[in-house]
């Protein structure tokens, strides 16, 4: 039986990890002016332009409220642009060519940051530790 402690508890403990990453590639991010949650979707969408709503949240595993919080700023910068689709009605956000020159600026920031990081943890370890949380966001049932 697992004891009740908070070093005891995996949910803790990839949480705090995730915030501490998070805010490390902060420090990265923000000097192109976005955070690690709207690079992720300028990377995303650069990959897959024209995607629903539904997409982003299910691939970035982000509730839709806190997608529409992170997506905001983005359009309103006209970073990524929104349209209604007329046949099923949908909303479908891609890249504009301002957002492919900010994806690209952020991205030089973003290698820093994964060097730096890999330069403390090593590269071997960290792609482990990537293996590894993508097997368990790929495994785990979804609700």
């Amino acid at each position: 039986m697992h004891k009740t402690t908070l070093t005891g508890d995996d949910c803790f403990a990839v949480r705090q990890a995730a915030r501490r990453i998070s805010q490390f590639y902060e420090r990265y991010l923000s000097r192109a002016g976005v955070t690690p949650s709207q690079y992720s979707i300028l990377a995303l969408l650069r990959e897959q332009p024209d995607l629903t709503m539904a997409t982003l949240s299910a691939v970035l595993v982000i509730e839709r409220s806190a997608l529409l919080r992170a997506l905001k700023p983005l359009v309103g910068a006209a970073l990524v642009t929104s349209r209604t689709e007329p046949r099923c009605r949908r909303q479908m956000f891609a890249l504009t060519a301002h957002g492919a020159d900010k994806i690209a600026e952020a991205q030089v920031y973003w290698l820093d940051a994964q060097q730096a990081f890999e330069g403390r943890f090593g590269s071997q370890q960290a792609a482990r530790l990537r293996d590894e949380l993508f097997r368990i966001a790929h495994n785990l049932p979804q609700r």
